[in-house]
């Protein structure tokens, strides 16, 4: 591929890949960092449902991916659950309702694991060149929503039945996420295009 064809669908993170090794490690490792940030942050804006709840994380995740590229985006997130899985209190409702694996293994755990996936999903839309554009991107993200909706609605059926699975683990959540998802998928190819004027 040629090299104005990867600089023109470079994600935003890879624009300003500074030149050497150590820089670019820096940098790369800097923005995984603050990938988790927002993660955490975005996990505690909540409102309590009855087995889990309804957050900004989905926005911040396809923001992120969207941003990263897919193999930012899957550390970032795989970094995110590894500083869940050692007991920091990244997750939604933790410390509270407890930490580390046996939060995870609970029920959101198939939302957190579903998270590696749609973050690839997205990412790989950047990598494409997709987040240019907020239509493409969107489809991508509906992509990434269907699989965390999917399995986090199916690790909950695991645990509580398949009635209540589908009722409080996909149902409650569909109307939040499209706006979420919209939100992002307009934001993304926004800053793309102030960034590149400037």
């Amino acid at each position: 591929m040629p090299a104005q064809t990867r600089t023109a669908n470079a994600s935003l993170a890879e624009r300003f890949l500074p030149e050497g090794q150590l820089a670019r490690a820096f940098w790369l490792v800097s923005l995984a960092l603050v990938g988790t940030a927002l993660l955490t942050i975005s996990a505690k804006i909540k409102v309590d449902l009855v087995y889990v709840n309804v957050t900004m994380q989905t926005f911040a995740l396809f923001a992120i991916a969207a941003a990263y590229g897919s193999r930012l985006a899957v550390a970032t997130v795989a970094l995110y659950l590894l500083e869940g899985a050692l007991g920091l209190p990244v997750f939604t409702g933790t410390p509270e309702k407890g930490i580390g694996l046996a939060y995870m293994v609970g029920p959101t755990g198939g939302y957190l694991l579903a998270y590696l996936a749609a973050a690839w999903v997205v990412g790989r839309a950047a990598d494409l060149g997709y987040a240019r554009s907020p239509f493409a991107l969107g489809g991508f993200m509906l992509v990434g929503e269907a699989i965390i909706l999917v399995l986090g609605a199916l690790w909950m059926s695991y645990l509580f039945g398949l009635e209540k699975g589908l009722a409080f683990g996909f149902g409650i959540f569909i109307i939040g996420d499209l706006v979420k998802l919209a939100l992002a998928a307009c934001l993304i190819p926004a800053l793309g295009s102030l960034f590149k004027r400037r």
